[in-house]
């Protein structure tokens, strides 16, 4: 596993897709993927997969809130990984994707990524 940032495997949906709608997905990509990195400490492919998953999608819908009220993309960007960091990992969700309750909402998928890219 490597900590660069690498493409989106998944150009029609999940967080590059649905950024291409308020946004230029490939700038996006290159402020959300380094951001997310370092903020959850998860492997490039674990940020690569969340990113291109479903979550990356509302992941995305977050940014575009804080679009729509205002802030530029890297604020946006910054404003969802700060609610993403916020939120924690619910018992059902723990059950679900095997990652401990309370855990950070962010840090907990981005792990759960990393760990079925490094087991596949």
């Amino acid at each position: 596993m490597t900590n660069s940032t690498l493409p989106t495997a998944n150009e029609a949906w999940g967080f590059y897709g649905t950024s291409g709608a308020f946004a230029d997905a490939d700038a996006a990509w290159a402020i959300a993927f380094p951001a997310i990195t370092k903020v959850t400490v998860g492997s490039a492919e674990g940020v690569r997969d969340f990113l291109d998953s479903r979550h990356g999608r509302h992941f995305a819908d977050e940014v575009h809130n804080g679009i729509h009220a205002g802030l530029d993309l890297t604020a946006a960007i910054e404003a969802a990984i700060n609610r993403w960091m916020g939120w924690t990992i619910s018992r059902e969700t723990a059950r679900e994707i095997s990652m401990p309750k309370g855990l950070p909402y962010l840090t907990g998928f981005v792990l759960y990524f990393s760990l079925q890219a490094q087991a596949a």
